[in-house]
């Protein structure tokens, strides 16, 4: 039944976002009540529309505007522990330094090639830089939103995504880490894993596919 296997980035492949974000913040001295504070507010906004339906994270999502840009948004918005705003260039690459890769997760999808499916990353950027030196190999194709101008959960990007890897929703498994992205997929028939840990997440996917993935 399955063909397909359409797979998000961070806090997927890697480990979760809080614990990058807990590292930063003690190394920053960043207040962490304040941080939390403001990115609940734009996080809500990108995946629950904001009184415009638009907000800072959606345009750099897109690559409508630059990680710069973003940065010092936020950096405004931010406090360390000392009062004073952190240094905006470079902010983003030194909130997401912690990622670190979730080896079994490569290994299952390493596993599903060999056994023939397909398999395609689909991640909203914020500027990320992808380790793409470790993909060669891993991926059929390979979709970042700030470099397609589309981003999760709009349903175009999944229908883009499909396209590319010329299989219907049917036929494709979708694993993230945001409920709002699952729904999105599942209203386009994709079969939707939300995903919270490896052991768990690769389980399922084998009773899925059929095939062993460890």
């Amino acid at each position: 039944m399955f063909k397909g296997v359409l797979i998000d980035w961070g806090g997927v492949l890697t480990t979760g976002l809080r614990e990058a974000i807990d590292v930063w913040i003690a190394a920053e001295r960043i207040d962490p009540g304040r941080y939390r504070d403001v990115m609940r507010e734009l996080v809500m906004q990108a995946y629950e529309a904001g009184p415009d339906g638009e907000n800072l994270i959606h345009a750099l999502e897109r690559g409508e505007i630059s990680a710069l840009d973003f940065e010092r948004d936020l950096a405004r918005r931010l406090l360390t522990l000392d009062g004073v705003p952190p240094v905006a260039e470079g902010l983003l690459t030194r909130m997401f330094a912690g990622f670190q890769p979730v080896q079994p997760m490569y290994d299952m999808l390493a596993a599903a090639r060999a056994a023939g499916l397909k398999t395609c990353l689909l991640s909203n950027s914020w500027a990320n830089d992808y380790p793409r030196d470790s993909w060669d190999g891993l991926f059929d194709e390979i979709v970042i939103s700030g470099e397609v101008g589309m981003r999760k959960p709009e349903p175009r990007i999944f229908e883009y995504t499909l396209d590319l890897v010329g299989l219907s929703g049917t036929e494709c498994v979708f694993i993230d880490d945001i409920e709002a992205n699952i729904t999105a997929a599942g209203a386009l028939g994709i079969t939707g894993l939300h995903h919270r840990e490896p052991a768990d997440t690769i389980t399922r996917l084998e009773g899925l596919l059929g095939v062993p993935l460890r």
